[in-house]
């Protein structure tokens, strides 16, 4: 996993929201410079503004640090398996494998609440952008040379074949034992320089058919282990495309939840309108209710008056 190191006042610059960067930049600068320090000021005045996908990355070290360190993990398990894979020993890669997809998916959907939170869109090729550094940070683990995790300034390929090779142990620990650095399981050959002037004798020609012996079995094993390497190539690959295939999906299933939450929230605004023009109308009825009751009293109260007033004629 990524080796902790001091917080510094570059590493801030990383932290903050994209907006921020170049400013906070150009200050920090500054302070070196009247503090005496020109070069160090120049340095950070070069460092360029990332781009949004190598922002969010930037933003998962350091706010999803426990995610993050499980991709690692899984990348050092990876690269271990690898190594005993190529000395000889019986591993199933499918294991680290499955670890791997399984924590660059837990980052990528942080990744998408990190754009969703700043205002930017979770399009594929934005995912695609950051799941790519992603594996490439777990690839390179600690290894000298390796991208500065939390402090990138551009999105990373994955290392090319010779630098993978490169990142492979070629060692193993035994508990409680020192380390041991192990011979590479792919011998170089070197093709054996006949004796001139010389004729051979018997031993020489036991010298040679062992030799050539010798030969075969490196190359045999050389085959074997570049097999093995390609089949671990090819079962990355299919991991990195099943892993893009969930990533595609997830974003097509939250583009769809927010077209329905959009879909939804106009209509509770309709409906909203009509209930509220609904008590309207319910209060205008209700009114002219009470104004009917009222006229109706009022009549029942006149005829009792005129009949009062007949009788009295009539009496």
């Amino acid at each position: 996993m990524p080796a902790v190191r001091e917080t510094t006042a570059e590493d801030e610059l990383f932290r903050l929201p994209l907006s921020e960067f170049t400013p906070a930049r150009n200050a920090l600068a500054a302070k070196l410079k009247k503090d005496g320090d020109s070069e160090e000021s120049e340095r950070i005045k070069a460092l360029s503004k990332p781009p949004v996908s190598a922002w969010v990355v930037n933003q998962l070290y350091w706010k999803h640090r426990s995610a993050f360190d499980r991709l690692f993990a899984a990348g050092d398990e990876f690269r271990n398996a690898q190594a005993a894979q190529l000395a000889g020993k019986s591993v199933d890669l499918r294991v680290p494998l499955d670890a791997r997809r399984e924590a660059l998916g837990e980052l990528t959907k942080l990744a998408a609440e990190v754009l969703r939170e700043a205002g930017h869109p979770a399009s594929p090729d934005m995912m695609r952008r950051i799941m790519t550094t992603l594996e490439a940070l777990a690839t390179y683990g600690n290894h000298s040379g390796a991208p500065p995790a939390g402090r990138l300034t551009a999105d990373i390929d994955p290392p090319g074949f010779e630098a993978l090779a490169a990142l492979v142990p070629t060692g193993t620990h035994r508990p409680g034992a020192a380390k041991e650095q192990a011979a590479p399981r792919v011998i170089p050959f070197n093709q054996p320089k006949p004796q001139r002037g010389t004729r051979k004798t018997g031993d020489d020609r036991e010298d040679s058919r062992r030799a050539e012996q010798e030969r075969r079995e490196r190359q045999n094993e050389a085959r074997k282990a570049l097999r093995e390497a390609e089949r671990a190539l090819v079962e990355a690959r299919r991991a990195a495309e099943r892993a893009r295939a969930e990533m595609k999906e997830a974003a097509a299933r939250a583009k769809a939840a927010e077209k329905d939450k959009a879909a939804l929230e106009a209509r509770f605004e309709k409906v909203s309108a009509a209930a509220e023009s609904a008590r309207q109308a319910a209060r205008q009825v209700a009114s002219r209710a009470e104004e009917a009751a009222q006229a109706m009293d009022d009549a029942e109260r006149a005829v009792a008056s005129a009949r009062e007033q007949l009788r009295e004629v009539d009496g």
